[in-house]
């Protein structure tokens, strides 16, 4: 198992009129992940200026991949457990994802 660290970076296009209740559960899902074993830093960030078409980007680092995948597996039984589907929470807002995990670059790659 490798012990690098591990990247989840998150990006959303979220409509102004969706942007109130897609923070409110975009926050709670992070403060859980605040309480995973191996969350080293958790953000979520709003650009304020530049021309990027995503306005909300969620990073966050965790001791390696196996900490990621069971804060995944939790989070997914979370879900299952309330009925709550991420995606289609997105897509009744309007919101467009660019969702993607991260490994830093080694010397010379």
């Amino acid at each position: 198992m490798s012990e690098e660290p591990f990247f989840r970076i998150d990006k959303f296009s979220v409509p102004a009129a969706s942007r109130p209740r897609f923070i409110e559960r975009l926050r709670r899902t992070h403060d859980a992940l605040d309480e995973a074993t191996g969350c080293e830093q958790n953000m979520i960030l709003e650009q304020i200026e530049g021309t990027g078409r995503f306005n909300i980007v969620t990073f966050v680092r965790w001791r390696n991949r196996a900490c990621h995948d069971e804060a995944r597996a939790a989070a997914k039984e979370r879900y299952d457990r309330t009925g709550f589907n991420p995606q289609v929470f997105m897509n009744e807002l309007g919101v467009v994802s660019d969702l993607g995990n991260y490994a830093c670059l080694k010397e010379g790659g």
